[in-house]
């Protein structure tokens, strides 16, 4: 989705900071920016995986259709969930963003790359391949929860999850 067709998130944070429904939800300031798109959002895909990217390679080099790919790494620091190959394939195939609760590498190349990445932290060691994960299915990001079909936004701000598509 184009960064000027969605609203900032201060302003759906404005307008929904009183939701007691649990529709509306805020991730935590611990995401970085990695890729070239700062403002990105979409409806959300989740993959749930721990220091083995299979599902992600999968993701991505599938049609992203303007989605977010949501990926739950148990925000394991040893590993990188997504690198410059992972990154240049998602934004090839259309994906609007990638949030992983874990780490990337190949910072200088994903830089380039003309989709939003937001991770936390940097890490140079690979996965391992052991094809294990699980792919739509609800994930918990920092505390909060993420369900495949949810709407997220990010911008310079930070990142809302809802469970509608919203407008300002």
């Amino acid at each position: 989705m184009s960064s000027t067709t969605f609203p900032a998130t201060c302003d759906l944070c404005d307008l929904h900071k009183n939701d007691a429904t649990g529709a509306f939800r805020v991730l935590p300031p611990v995401f970085r920016d990695f890729g070239a798109l700062h403002r990105f959002a979409g409806p959300v895909v989740t993959v749930k995986c721990f220091e083995d990217n299979t599902l992600v390679k999968a993701a991505v080099d599938s049609p992203g259709e303007g989605r977010v790919l949501v990926v739950d790494g148990g925000a394991s620091l040893r590993r990188a969930l997504l690198g410059g190959n992972l990154g240049a394939a998602a934004a090839r195939n259309g994906w609007a963003g990638v949030v992983i609760d874990g780490c990337v590498r190949d910072v200088c190349e994903l830089a380039v790359c003309q989709t939003g990445i937001r991770a936390l932290a940097a890490m140079p060691l690979p996965t391992e391949k052991r094809n294990e994960g699980l792919r739509d299915v609800p994930v918990q990001i920092q505390g909060v929860w993420v369900r495949p079909g949810d709407w997220l936004y990010a911008d310079e701000d930070g990142i809302v999850v809802s469970a509608t598509a919203l407008h300002a």
